[in-house]
């Protein structure tokens, strides 16, 4: 039987036009510049305008990452999101009927920050399987609409965009595959990362407060970097990476301090540490594949390089993957027109 693998053939992302800068939000909240860049490394983040979401992130970044793989189309599509378009319907079924693939299978796919990994795992799963050729993998994200913009501790680190992969049948050792992925997660501790309402365990909670993100920052670092050094080491062994072989390590953009730790405990160099987070701030399900976008553009990334991504978010979720850089040429869209 002929051993099949998922290859990474074309890569887009999608940034919203407009900017807020940390000297933005020091107009509005009791904080500064230096204040937030020495604790998160953030200097701006991109915010949707009213009438934006999701879906209209989604949909572009997905055309971007399609015209990347020189494909017109794809046998399923694939949407990592916490910030769904609505509760029902599902969003990855309108960005499919947006791109002109009406009747192929989409869904969304809800594990937060952890979303992309989740969704490398089964989109790589299902061409494994033979079940599809080809996958569309979105991650998508429009945090602003969530994050309660007086509150200090959150207001800070989010900001919205999206980025996605196409994902092809190939064979072991084709560049571009995805060789091996992990993951994980503790229920016991959802607390620690929230919206507490609109749910059906609190669906009558509809004021302000239950609406908005919430998250214990302390708790979820000690967590994220004991989780994301556990399961990235873990990954790189069963490929059997030295740390020194690793070119790119690509963790979730959360914050500049979790970053370094895990690469610092894995023993990655610091200048093998991929982060945008200067410029986009914490993405969320979006953040894994804009870095790879923005790295790939950037000449960070080279055709052959090991690359090893994870992640941590709510659930409590966390996963990490290890895979072969395509070299192929990232495609930005412009800023998504509304849906």
């Amino acid at each position: 039987m002929l051993d099949v693998r998922a290859v990474v053939t074309g890569i887009g992302s999608c940034l919203p036009p407009d900017v807020v800068s940390n000297d933005d939000l020091s107009l509005v909240l009791d904080t500064t510049h230096d204040w937030i860049f020495s604790r998160t490394g953030i200097a701006r983040r991109h915010v949707v305008r009213p009438g934006t979401s999701t879906g209209d992130l989604g949909t572009a970044a997905g055309a971007a990452a399609l015209e990347s793989a020189g494909r017109r189309g794809c046998d399923l599509v694939l949407l990592a999101t916490t910030t769904p378009d609505q509760r029902c319907p599902a969003t990855a079924p309108q960005i499919a009927a947006r791109l002109g693939l009406a009747g192929v299978p989409a869904f969304d796919l809800a594990a937060v920050c952890s979303g992309f990994v989740y969704g490398l795992t089964v989109a790589a799963s299902m061409i494994g399987a033979g079940t599809y050729d080809s996958v569309l993998l979105i991650g998508a994200e429009t945090y602003s609409t969530i994050v309660d913009p007086a509150d200090r501790g959150t207001a800070v680190l989010f900001g919205d965009g999206a980025a996605a992969v196409v994902l092809e049948r190939g064979l072991p050792g084709t560049p571009g595959e995805v060789l091996h992925v992990e993951l994980g997660s503790d229920g016991d501790h959802a607390g620690l990362i929230s919206v507490p309402g609109g749910g059906s365990r609190a669906p009558h909670l509809d004021d302000d407060a239950s609406r908005h993100f919430r998250m214990d920052g302390r708790e979820v670092y000690v967590r994220a970097v004991a989780a994301m050094t556990r399961s990235a080491r873990s990954v790189a062994e069963a490929v059997g990476w030295r740390p020194e072989e690793i070119d790119a390590f690509v963790g979730h953009q959360a914050n500049a301090r979790i970053l370094r730790a895990v690469a610092r405990r894995l023993g990655v160099a610091e200048e093998r540490v991929v982060s945008q987070l200067a410029e986009v701030g914490n993405t969320a399900g979006a953040s894994i594949p804009l870095a790879l976008a923005w790295a790939a553009s950037q000449g960070r990334l080279a055709k052959g390089d090991r690359v090893l991504l994870t992640a941590f978010g709510g659930g409590l979720t966390w996963g990490s993957a290890a895979m072969v850089w395509p070299g192929v040429h990232p495609v930005r869209a412009e800023g998504p027109s509304p849906g």
